[in-house]
């Protein structure tokens, strides 16, 4: 899978967004093993110690848990978490540019396609 990095974030940080972005979609599912730094550093074309740095991120978070001589494992309720931090983050960064952005556009909530995403 070749991946477009960009220079807004150290390599494995994007990395660790677009696994917890699996995780959130249920990927590897809770309890279940996530592929081996060696698998995911072939399958992204980086270096392991690289993948190694993002797994660890998501372990200090508590979505990941190594276990020793058999990798690391989805942590039990790590897709609600992760999905409670995200919505966190989204509502405090992102959405008061977006709700500004709509307002100078004199968009509403009427003139947006919600579509069915599910």
């Amino acid at each position: 899978m070749q991946t477009a990095w960009n220079d807004t974030a150290p390599i494995y940080r994007q990395l660790a967004q677009q696994l917890a972005g699996q995780l959130l979609d249920g990927e590897p599912p809770e309890g279940a093993p996530m592929p081996s730094v060696r698998q995911l550093a072939q399958q992204y074309l980086i270096n392991p110690l690289t993948v190694s740095r993002a797994l660890q991120s998501l372990v200090d978070e508590g979505f990941l848990e190594p276990r020793r001589g058999l990798g690391m494992y989805v942590t039990e309720g790590a897709r609600a978490r992760l999905l409670r931090s995200e919505r966190e983050a989204f509502l405090r960064d992102e959405w008061p540019v977006l709700r500004e952005r709509l307002r100078r556009m004199g968009l509403q909530g009427s003139d947006l396609d919600w579509g069915n995403t599910q």
